[in-house]
């Protein structure tokens, strides 16, 4: 069964996965010890990803596949038909900027889908991001949440701007489908309802 769950004016449902998602080859990127526990940096602004990486990833010649954000920068102008036909998406991880997509691609609107990709579900970027993709650069088409999605955050993503939710292999769709139900009337404004709970009720004195 398929792990992705869609948005269709406000109905979810479990659906087919249409776009294959292009990896990054494996690298040596360094590892650092940080409080005790291995981590890999990602927030001091030095690039994880190398050209080697970039020039060896292979993009399929046909088909709707969505790439990562550095080989999209880098590769824009030999996928520029493709582009065009609606055949391309891009993915970018948390620790990436949007203002580095935004200047290679000023019309995010011709990307038929952007996936916001989160390596631990701790990282609450991943709201962020989406919540600008949706307000300051007004995308308007398919935003899917990748990596470590948790069931309990599906209803907080959908209120960020996520149209899709492609879980991990490990984790059920059809349990992750209740849960964008937890919730019936959200008090605080978000991006799919701006206006907060006190300006779409009359409360009669």
């Amino acid at each position: 069964m398929s792990n992705l769950i869609q948005l269709n004016d406000n109905t979810a449902e479990i659906a087919e996965n249409t776009w294959l998602t292009v990896q990054l080859p494996a690298s040596n990127v360094e590892a650092r010890k940080q409080a005790g526990k291995v981590v890999l940096f990602k927030l001091t602004g030095e690039e994880t990803v190398t050209d080697t990486q970039i020039a060896d990833t292979v993009i399929p010649a046909t088909g709707k596949v969505i790439v990562p954000l550095s080989v999209f920068i880098a590769r824009k102008e030999t996928l520029s038909a493709r582009i065009a036909n609606g055949e391309i998406g891009v993915w970018l991880d948390t620790h990436e900027l949007l203002a580095d997509l935004v200047s290679h691609q000023p019309d995010l609107n011709a990307l038929p889908i952007i996936a916001v990709h989160v390596e631990r579900f701790a990282d609450g970027r991943i709201f962020s991001l989406g919540t600008l993709l949706r307000t300051r650069y007004g995308f308007k088409n398919e935003l899917r949440a990748t990596g470590d999605v948790l069931r309990d955050q599906l209803f907080f993503l959908k209120r960020s701007g996520f149209s899709s939710f492609l879980l991990r292999a490990d984790r059920s769709a059809v349990e992750a489908l209740a849960s964008l139900n937890d919730f019936t009337v959200p008090y605080q404004g978000a991006v799919d309802e701006p206006r907060p709970v006190f300006t779409r009720y009359n409360r009669a004195s």
